[in-house]
């Protein structure tokens, strides 16, 4: 109980607090609109026991029209409260939407590595949709149903405190159910969140995949897979609505019990005069403004406790540590030559399970170093961690001299450009492709990048050129065409240090030999890493380094290491035999 008390204090502070003047207003509001309700009930004693019986036809006439006076401040001022409330929820929804969304970009890659993109699409998208509730509906309910209730009551008390203290057995016996019904349903909506994550990770993967999925006929069991997601979804819909409507039926049971017990009441109050018909149906009618906002707490505690429940959820992402680590990342390179020097590193993805061990190498600014060996040996890993993109267990890795693992990424990553084997691209245009890391970039940069990668090789026989769209992940281009935008987008980018890795696989010859002569545009004047299957794309290659099981098993130029005739001799002669 204790953690859903903090919980709301720090939902109090973080989300209610900042915005505290509109919320003060919405509470005038409330107050306003909550004490106009009282008009109707309180005046049905001046209409039964004075007006009706002295047959008063002016005291009606002002009686009606102070009604109609407050009806009239009730709707007013339940507009202006929906206006600057539920507008006000969802304005902070899109904003806390937008803090996830950077907080999950700040994460580092191994996070990415470890969760489904669509799991991820949910928790910005949906485990925020509760808030609302804090500050907008739910908030109105909890506050105007509280001053509602507190008021009934003195009233209510004002006029029988015996028939007010019966009604309040049922009611207090409510309460309890209902706080022992929230404990139960808080871990269901916080699991909730978590299998429609889980349902909309994979569905996202299933969209994603559906050429694979067609291909090997697998739509049958896809949609089995779905369906089972989708019925753990219902479960845990079922059980939260088990809960809310157990809580619904035992008031609708208590309240009877207690409206039943105040008819009877009334009715012998008023055979013996100690009561009037005029107070006892101002009584019944406060009876039912008191008890209103306690039945509805049960449904406003389901809306605090979803909230809450999203908060939870947004929170563990919200406390993770960011990939730059800003208090030990001081370092802010304002250029670089591109110097890179591994010493000792080591690297694990798994503790205990080393897939880097105590690699030593030196690159020098502007030279291109190739990494070969079996899938598997770690290649890819050591890209990884001159990209930044990983961190070593131990060693140290330095840019012109400084320590990687003190600078700062966004001054690092500002030279750094990547061209990957399956290359991601967004839907849009070419045009806005190639643009992705400089928008900015002149028509004069633009044509520059398209004509060093050979793009315009085929998008000058497309209709609409560089502004053909390509489909979601560029579908609707082939693998070639796909790799040159890749690499014209790095051109572009103009980066110190390029990690290339197999950016010539799976490529026909035609394509790679286009492939081929952008690459080495590219990489002239670049610290480069190249990843490569093909030995032939890495003969002019300043130095080789054979990586085996996660060491450097060879290392030297071409010709030197095929003079040696070591492992690199036997890999290069066996391709030239395929």
């Amino acid at each position: 109980m204790s953690d859903k008390r903090v919980s709301i204090l720090k939902a109090f502070k973080t989300i209610i607090w900042p915005r505290r003047n509109l919320v003060l207003i919405g509470l005038v509001l409330i107050v306003v609109s909550k004490a106009a309700s009282f008009v109707a009930p309180m005046s049905l004693k001046y209409l039964m026991d004075d007006i009706i019986p002295d047959k008063d036809m002016e005291f009606l006439k002002i009686l009606l029209g102070i009604v109609i006076l407050a009806i009239l401040i009730q709707a007013v001022t339940s507009f202006l409260l929906t206006k600057i409330l539920s507008v006000q929820a969802q304005y902070m929804i899109s904003e806390l939407r937008a803090q996830v969304q950077k907080k999950i970009l700040s994460l580092p890659i191994r996070f990415f590595d470890n969760t489904k993109s669509g799991e991820l699409v949910s928790r910005i998208m949906t485990d925020v949709e509760g808030v609302r509730n804090l500050i907008g509906t739910g908030l109105v309910q909890l506050v105007g149903g509280t001053i509602t209730a507190v008021v009934s009551l003195i009233l209510l008390l004002n006029i029988s405190p015996s028939m007010t203290l019966f009604a309040l057995v049922p009611l207090a016996i409510f309460a309890v159910i209902a706080l022992k019904a929230f404990k139960i349903i808080r871990p269901i909506f916080r699991n909730r969140g978590k299998i429609n994550a889980e349902v909309t990770g994979r569905l996202t993967e299933t969209l994603g995949g559906i050429r694979v999925i067609k291909g090997f006929n697998a739509e049958n069991q896809e949609h089995g897979v779905f369906e089972e997601g989708v019925l753990r979804l219902f479960e845990n819909v079922k059980r939260s609505l088990t809960a809310t409507a157990f809580m619904t039926s035992s008031s609708t049971f208590l309240l009877g019990v207690a409206t039943t017990g105040i008819m009877g009441m009334g009715g012998y109050k008023i055979m013996i005069d100690e009561l009037t018909v005029g107070e006892f149906l101002t009584f019944t009618f406060l009876l039912g403004l008191m008890i209103a906002p306690i039945v509805q707490m049960s449904n406003i505690g389901s809306q605090l406790t979803e909230a809450l429940a999203g908060l939870d959820r947004t929170e563990e992402l919200m406390n993770m540590q960011p990939e730059s680590n800003e208090e030990f990342r001081t370092l802010k390179l304002n250029g670089i030559k591109g110097d890179m020097v591994f010493d000792s590193v080591s690297f694990a993805y798994e503790e205990e399970k080393e897939v880097i061990h105590n690699v030593s190498f030196k690159v020098d600014a502007g030279t291109v170093v190739a990494l070969v060996g079996s899938s598997g040996s770690g290649k890819s890993t050591i890209a990884g961690l001159a990209a930044s993109f990983l961190n070593q267990q131990s060693g140290t890795i330095t840019v012109d001299g400084q320590d990687l693992a003190r600078v700062d990424l966004n001054s690092f990553r500002k030279h750094l450009g990547v061209v990957l084997q399956d290359d991601f691209l967004f839907e849009g245009t070419i045009r806005e492709n190639i643009l992705f890391p400089r928008p900015d970039a002149s028509e004069e940069q633009l044509k520059e990048a398209v004509e060093a990668a050979y793009v315009d090789e085929f998008t000058d026989r497309f209709e609409d050129g560089l502004d053909t769209l390509i489909g979601e992940r560029g579908i609707k281009l082939s693998g070639g065409q796909r790799q040159r935008i890749a690499i014209a987008r790095a051109v572009l980018a103009d980066p110190r240090i390029l990690i290339l890795d197999e950016a010539t696989s799976n490529l026909d010859t035609e394509s790679e030999a286009l492939i081929q002569k952008s690459l080495s545009h590219l990489t002239k004047g670049r610290t480069t890493f190249v990843i490569a299957h093909r030995l032939s794309t890495i003969r002019k290659a300043d130095q080789i380094l054979v990586i085996e099981n996660g060491k450097i098993a060879e290392q030297g130029t071409h010709e030197s290491l095929i003079a040696a005739k070591g492992r690199y001799y036997n890999l290069f002669t066996y391709q030239a035999r395929i």
